[in-house]
């Protein structure tokens, strides 16, 4: 092969990725900003389902960025600026526990990734709010059972949603 298919095949698949992770940041802001039941400290929505799902499709560096900037665009074009900086660490890190390097989407690993993304969400979340909004730990968690709640519903739709494009065979024809 010679350099020039060679960067042009690389330059395909970046393309294709990119595309893709531009997808799944503007799905990621979707169902957080529109779809969302407002809180007392923020809000809950179903858009981590979609954070769950570009981390099983994609590689880690562009499911970072897609969850991290869906997201974090959510938070600020819904007014809650002052949690963008928790949302686009957590979001990004929560990408980690997933692998996109299976056959199916729904694997054992991104089943069992589903705990760890909920510790981070309550925990960081609580976190942030406890320590630079609140300056009182206990006061930052207040909002766990909503943050909890939030985790486990995009959890079940990531599920439903993982268990019936694992049928399609969708994974196949994205890579």
């Amino acid at each position: 092969m010679t350099i020039a298919k060679k960067h042009k095949a690389k330059f395909g698949a970046n393309t294709q990725l990119i595309t893709l992770s531009a997808v799944f940041a503007a799905l990621t802001y979707a169902m957080t900003a529109f779809i969302h039941i407002p809180t007392a400290k923020g809000y809950i929505h179903i858009g981590d389902a979609v954070v769950f799902m570009a981390a099983s499709l994609l590689p880690k560096p562009y499911a970072m960025a897609a969850a991290a900037i869906g997201a974090s665009f959510s938070d600020m074009l819904s007014g809650y600026w002052i949690w963008v900086p928790a949302t686009f660490i957590i979001k990004a890190v929560t990408v980690l526990a997933f692998t996109s390097k299976k056959s199916r989407i729904l694997c054992k690993r991104n089943f069992t990734a589903l705990v760890p993304a909920l510790v981070l969400c309550v925990g960081g979340y609580g976190l942030y709010s406890g320590l630079v909004i609140y300056g009182s730990l206990p006061a930052g968690f207040v909002d766990a059972p909503a943050n909890l709640f939030q985790t486990a519903a995009s959890a079940a739709v990531y599920i439903a949603l993982s268990a019936t494009l694992d049928k399609s065979g969708i994974k196949k024809r994205i890579h």
